[in-house]
């Protein structure tokens, strides 16, 4: 879920956030513009007349959603359409908003994609649906990644509020303790890998999305965005925090150098020779499908913390749901979105596997109550519900975080196969980031 974006397909959305593709101001069947005001009413007055909406995502449960979502609103049809996954589907959306035609009416936009797209005036402003007013309804994180420039561009759809998942079995033969702060978990590691070489306590080689979610459970804030005035700065107190201790896992080649989502990793996570992953909450299917022989043996607890007896998280992946600009019958499209994500479709997503990011469902005893074979009975909703309510507010993603995280091997990733530490990895990644959005006609220091 974490992949990194390829540098051309990164570089294909961008354009969409600076190449003039403004929304139109043409009214839609509903009577109102794009910025006008559209009350409950006219979205359920949209609903009863129906019509014809096509959606753009590639979430599995969604498909569950429109099938219910028609039967109680026999008026509408959804085109459910997959236009491919992240980049590939922001590819075909900015070369459809670039030729005006073909623009599907909601699409799923990942958290850290959704302000290059606001900001090219691709999206509709949900702020004249009432959108602020569900604030309450989703967990802090999400929340704030569904906006950008004081405006409300989404409503959330999942959430990946972190945890650490932990080998109990590697844990318990090391006579080692499942570790609360970062420092322990730093001593976790030294301590298991000298009893036996073989063994690690994570893997990593250079990954942007874990990177930042670190910075971010930091408390770093190194993106400030303001329009199109923006502030990179990893030497603010949080990178540095991240920055210091996960130096010293690399120096002393304590970190597994084997990648995410590679068949060594799986068979690493299944044999316990690595023994932790900090990660969001999407994660136990992937254990459940790609390690099984692990079933049994893996625990969740709480993310590590950086200051002892603090309570912060962060988010690890996640998508929401927009009206594009561009598309039809907005009244309409804010009904599907509503149902999908705030309303019954949530849970109809939660019953065939995903991770909310409304309050209701983290609340609700039957969810945190749920136990998993896996993790060895464990109730791990119990634990992820915790996250999501902890995760530390005021972050931000850059307006063109998707080409950032493209270059991200190229400059943090050397850190993990040559002499160049992270502080300088960071730096260079910084510097090159700014370098391009001052290109791209952003203002960056």
């Amino acid at each position: 879920m974490r992949k990194l974006l390829p540098a051309v397909a990164a570089a294909a959305a961008l354009t969409l956030a600076l190449a003039g593709c403004g929304g139109s101001d043409a009214s839609d069947s509903s009577g109102s513009s794009s910025s006008g005001t559209v009350s409950d009413a006219d979205v359920t007055a949209a609903l009863d007349k129906g019509g014809t909406l096509t959606v753009w995502a590639w979430e599995p449960t969604l498909k569950q959603v429109v099938t219910k979502f028609q039967e109680k609103y026999p008026n509408v049809k959804v085109n459910l359409v997959n236009a491919g996954t992240g980049n590939d589907q922001y590819k075909a959306l900015q070369n459809a908003v670039a030729a005006g035609k073909g623009v599907p009416d909601v699409a799923q936009i990942e958290y850290y994609a959704l302000p290059q797209f606001a900001l090219g005036k691709a999206l509709t402003s949900l702020k004249g649906y009432g959108a602020e007013d569900l604030k309450a309804d989703f967990t802090p994180g999400p929340w704030s990644s569904v906006h950008s420039g004081g405006d409300i561009y989404g409503l959330p759809m999942d959430s990946g509020p972190m945890a650490l998942f932990y080998n109990k079995d590697v844990f318990d033969k090391y006579g080692v303790k499942v570790p609360t702060t970062w420092q322990e978990y730093l001593d976790a590691a030294r301590k298991i890998h000298k009893a036996d070489p073989k063994v690690y306590i994570t893997s990593d080689t250079g990954d942007a999305g874990f990177t930042t979610s670190m910075v971010w459970q930091a408390g770093g804030k190194p993106y400030q965005v303001d329009g199109t005035n923006v502030t990179i700065n990893f030497a603010d107190q949080g990178s540095m925090t991240y920055t210091q201790l996960w130096q010293q896992l690399i120096s002393e080649k304590l970190v597994a150098p084997i990648s995410g989502w590679t068949d060594q990793w799986f068979q690493g996570i299944a044999n316990g020779t690595i023994a932790t992953l900090p990660t969001g909450a999407w994660m136990p299917a992937n254990f459940t499908s790609s390690a099984p022989s692990g079933s049994g043996k893996w625990r969740v607890a709480d993310m590590p913390q950086w200051t002892a007896g603090a309570n912060a998280s962060a988010e690890n992946g996640g998508s929401s749901l927009a009206i594009m600009d561009k598309g039809g019958n907005k009244a309409l499209a804010y009904g599907f979105m509503k149902y999908a994500n705030d309303g019954d479709g949530v849970q109809i997503r939660v019953d065939n596997g995903a991770f909310p990011a409304t309050t209701k469902q983290l609340s609700d005893q039957q969810f945190l109550d749920k136990a998993f074979p896996y993790f060895g009975g464990q109730k791990a909703n119990a634990i992820f519900a915790k996250s999501a309510a902890n995760v530390v507010t005021g972050w931000s993603y850059l307006p063109f975080q998707v080409y950032s995280n493209s270059i991200f091997n190229d400059t943090v990733g050397k850190a993990y196969v040559s002499n160049t530490t992270l502080a300088d990895g960071l730096k260079a990644w910084q510097d090159q980031s700014a370098k391009y959005g001052n290109d791209q006609g952003f203002t960056v220091k």
